[in-house]
């Protein structure tokens, strides 16, 4: 007897009513899973969504522990992180829901609008103390990030850093909202926030990976890929729980749920 894909996602969402169904995770994606879960819902009005931020590797470690049912990561699953999976006799299915650029982010009366991978590095490892190194003011750097469960923390240190460790002085901010407060009140203050975050109490700047081409961030150069600081979102689950999650994923990646990712200052999968 054949069933069909109507039946199947019927089941799958009356399994969602049922038992509900938990999303947590980074603080980047958070925004987006939120309006999705909201369109969702909407649409599908037995089922049951929860989001959550935290982080993603809190999202990831929650998910090892089964107290979540899709982890959301705006980096990649580390090595150590999927061995553990491993051995717990898990399998891991990652999907990539939407990209991200990356923008890094001054106070509006900082008067560098522009900056090299190489400056980035000496900024946020201690070299570059103050803002008239890199053409700007005599005003001494303050330095803002991510906390180390953040999967923008992890891609920032790889991609900008290049695995350098972080200056020890670094101010380390639970959120990304705690980042663009911080940033909009400091004349003096740098940070680094998803696209999807940017707005006129910051200002983003230009980067340059070769030292010649300037970029800002936006959903135009981030699609392009003019600009250098782009990366993927993803969602995590175990595979045996692909029914229970399938409709919630497979709308995401919908049409209706790319259109989302659009509007959310988001950039679509395709």
């Amino acid at each position: 007897m054949k069933i069909s894909l109507t039946t199947i996602l019927a089941t799958a969402i009356f399994i969602q009513s049922l038992y509900g169904q938990k999303i947590k995770g980074s603080d980047t994606v958070l925004p987006l899973a939120q309006k999705e879960a909201e369109s969702y819902l909407n649409t599908y009005k037995s089922a049951k969504v929860t989001v959550t931020g935290g982080g993603s590797g809190v999202g990831i470690s929650a998910l090892l522990e089964g107290t979540t049912d899709i982890a959301m990561s705006s980096r990649k699953i580390k090595f150590d992180e999927k061995a553990k999976f491993q051995q717990s006799g898990k399998t891991l299915v990652e999907k990539i829901i939407a990209y991200d650029a990356l923008a890094v982010i001054v106070n509006p009366a900082n008067k560098v609008s522009q900056l090299t991978r190489e400056q980035l590095e000496g900024i946020y490892t201690g070299k570059i103390k103050n803002w008239k190194e890199v053409g700007g003011e005599n005003i001494e750097i303050v330095v803002y990030c991510r906390e180390t469960s953040s999967g923008t923390y992890e891609f920032f240190k790889e991609h900008i850093l290049k695995n350098k460790n972080y200056l020890n002085s670094a101010l380390s901010m639970p959120a990304t909202g705690a980042i663009i407060q911080s940033v909009s009140q400091t004349k003096g203050a740098i940070g680094y926030v998803g696209l999807a975050y940017l707005n006129n109490k910051i200002k983003a700047i230009k980067v340059s990976y070769d030292g010649k081409t300037f970029v800002a961030p936006s959903l135009e150069t981030a699609k392009n890929k003019t600009y250098p600081v782009v990366r993927p979102l993803f969602f995590y689950y175990e595979k045996t729980l692909t029914t229970k999650v399938s409709p919630f994923v497979n709308y995401i990646l919908s049409s209706a749920g790319q259109k989302i990712v659009k509007e959310e200052g988001y950039i679509p999968v395709n």
